[in-house]
């Protein structure tokens, strides 16, 4: 059994800034346990890839939830990384830190010290901001303001926006980031900036660090009540590992909660079902999943697309050649290129809706495909919203002791009378954008099934019907104090254990607004100043 001080499960987008932050000063040995394999990949690389990534099991663990009531009996899709960089490596690129009401509310939830004034330091120390102005930052993460790349059709976006009276924002993660604008992704010299990229790659050149890739985790090992290491699979045989000082869950919402349920950590009556001893019985692990749910409207175009763009092999070959010899062109940038975050009515006492604006459409695409590359023969666009907040809660909880069967995921999605009204306020407010003298001029067709004409019923029936995750699942391994049924303290430290943190999307207590890779970072990064304070405290 070989010894490491720290061992961080995950290699994503928190595991990635654990391993450069622990490792940084030469002190500490680390292990990192990646399940998936290599991202050196060129559909990972190059930013509009993510079409392809999203359905290849090579590199995505291609979860699915339960048949979802509120969903109307549907299954839905969670798309996960199972490759080094995680979800960074297959994501679509779009970096928001998140409102700050949003971090508020945690350290409200009884979580000192994550209120938006402490977290935003973490933040900054990540980022290295590039637009027209410019460099700012010295972080490691790369993000960029692709502005000059975004498709022309967004002008009638931003004007439609305008007419509506809406604010119009240069920048998401500035001093205003409520209102419309362009996106900005995680970008550098036309690639993908992964987690891996700007952290773990940087780590790996230390001696004091190693990645282990292909490396199941199958549980957490005990001395008592302290953790002291992990067991996982790799290379065909079962392997253990010893942490001298901690260990750190940075599997993901999703898997990061199912490790603790194999370890013997969450409802005690079902893992004694799955002939598990209990370490510390915690119904709260597994619970409070929180996911961004999104529908979108189709349209054909009065005039060019992207549609135009990539539909034809001639246009096909333009753009790659563009890319290969430039990297700029549409290849280079997300497809969500436009959007905001807006009050659905003056009476919202804040953001309540995310919005995208995407300037080409994939309709005729077979299930089970993605095809940003091969969109629909027309010129055609998308708006789509999403709620900012909800306040459903789901779960997630193993159905075996096998460390291979996957989770069940319950969504438990609109489950709220809050969550119906969001709806309805949502489908309305994309109604006026509609419906503004610069979308009209824009839309030659509305394609099926046609907003204008529902009901505020029918605009909920549609929802059920076609909305479908936007992949931001958090919240099951929660931060907050131990009465509440939480599974972390504030020091992302695991209730009722020794020496075993969780640093990764499940400890939000409360979803953020928008995309949650920049905060996951965060995360990231506040983990690792309570880890190195401990040590240096002699823990």
């Amino acid at each position: 059994m070989q010894e490491f001080d720290y061992i961080v499960v995950g290699a994503g987008s928190a595991g990635c800034v654990l391993a450069d932050r622990l490792s940084a000063s030469g002190k500490y040995t680390v292990l990192v346990l990646e399940a998936g394999g290599s991202d050196r990949r060129f559909w990972i690389k190059v930013p509009i890839g993510y079409g392809r990534t999203f359905y290849d099991e090579t590199v995505n663990w291609k979860f699915e939830t339960e048949p979802d009531a509120g969903l109307g009996g549907r299954r839905g899709y969670w798309p996960r990384g199972r490759v080094v960089g995680g979800s960074s490596s297959i994501n679509a690129l779009v970096y928001c830190r998140g409102l700050p009401d949003d971090f508020d509310d945690w350290r409200e939830a009884g979580n000192p010290g994550w209120g938006w004034e402490d977290v935003r330091a973490a933040f900054e120390r990540s980022e290295t901001l590039h637009d027209e102005d410019g460099r700012r930052g010295s972080g490691p993460l790369h993000v960029a303001n692709v502005a000059r790349e975004i498709h022309p059709l967004s002008r009638h976006y931003i004007a439609a926006s305008r007419e509506m009276g809406l604010p119009v924002t240069r920048d998401f993660n500035g001093p205003q980031p409520e209102g419309v604008g362009f996106y900005w992704i995680t970008t550098h010299r036309g690639l993908r900036c992964s987690a891996a990229d700007a952290f773990l790659r940087p780590a790996l050149a230390r001696r004091n660090c190693r990645l282990v890739k292909n490396a199941l985790v199958r549980r957490v090992l005990f001395s008592g009540r302290k953790a002291v290491g992990v067991e996982y699979e790799a290379g065909g045989e079962v392997r253990r590992a010893r942490a001298g000082r901690e260990v750190v869950l940075s599997a993901g919402a999703i898997n990061s909660p199912k490790i603790l349920q194999l370890s013997g950590i969450g409802p005690g009556a079902l893992l004694r079902g799955h002939g598990i001893d209990v370490v510390h019985d915690n119904p709260g692990v597994g619970g409070n999943l929180q996911d961004h749910l999104a529908v979108s409207y189709f349209y054909k175009a009065r005039e060019p697309t992207l549609n135009n763009v990539l539909n034809p092999w001639t246009g096909k070959i333009r753009a790659g050649l563009r890319y290969i010899l430039t990297r700029r062109g549409p290849l280079s940038i997300s497809v969500n290129q436009c959007g905001g975050f807006v009050r659905s009515s003056p009476a919202a006492p804040r953001p309540d809706l995310q919005l995208y604006f995407n300037p080409l459409t994939y309709t005729t695409a077979p299930e089970g495909k993605r095809p940003l590359m091969n969109p629909d023969p027309y010129p055609g666009f998308i708006l789509s919203f999403q709620p900012c907040r909800p306040s459903s809660r789901g779960r997630i909880d193993i159905r075996s002791p096998d460390p291979h069967t996957a989770p069940a995921i319950e969504p438990n999605s609109l489950s709220s009378n809050q969550d119906i009204e969001t709806v309805i306020a949502g489908g309305r407010f994309m109604r006026r954008m509609a419906n503004t003298e610069a979308m009209r001029a824009l839309i030659s067709e509305e394609i099926p099934p046609l907003l204008q004409p529902m009901t505020d019923e029918e605009i909920v029936e549609d929802f059920r019907a076609r909305s479908g995750s936007v992949f931001h699942p958090v919240g099951t391994c929660g931060m907050g104090p131990r009465e509440r049924g939480n599974v972390v303290d504030a020091t992302l430290s695991v209730y009722g254990v020794e020496g075993l943190r969780v640093v990764d999307a499940s400890i939000f207590p409360n979803i953020t607004s928008g995309n949650t890779n920049a905060p996951t970072i965060m995360v990231g990064q506040k983990g690792a100043d309570m880890i190195l304070a401990a040590a240096e405290r002699g823990r």
